[in-house]
């Protein structure tokens, strides 16, 4: 079973920059899509980004030209680039593999990991 980890999380100031990752315990294909999460207190999860295998990406409104989904096949990592951030970017971030059905949305093949803690105070 794939076990998928979060990291690169933590606390920034308005305008701050972070760069999340995502790494596959086990070896998975390179035509699966791909998805970041965020849960914020309170909240339900919801995509922020998700990127196919042939390249084509989908962006929640709140955080296109301030986000960046992209991927290393050989590194079996997934990265959230975030810059801009603001307070309401503040939640735990995870991520997903799976196909995409529509936009925004994953069919997940993964359980979900930790996920990383993103807090961005004004």
């Amino acid at each position: 079973q794939v076990q998928l980890v979060e990291s690169g999380g933590g606390s920034v100031q308005a305008g701050g920059s972070l760069n999340l990752s995502c790494t596959a315990s086990g070896r998975i294909p390179n035509f699966n899509d791909m998805a970041w999460y965020r849960q914020a207190p309170g909240k339900q999860r919801e995509t922020v980004a998700l990127l196919t295998s042939t390249g084509s990406t989908d962006l929640a409104d709140s955080v296109k030209g301030r986000f960046t989904i992209s991927r290393d096949n050989a590194k079996n990592t997934i990265y959230l680039q975030m810059n801009s951030l603001k307070p309401e970017d503040t939640g735990v971030y995870y991520c997903n593999i799976g196909t995409r059905t529509s936009q925004l949305n994953l069919y997940r093949y993964y359980n979900w990991g930790q996920g990383t803690q993103v807090t961005v105070s004004s």
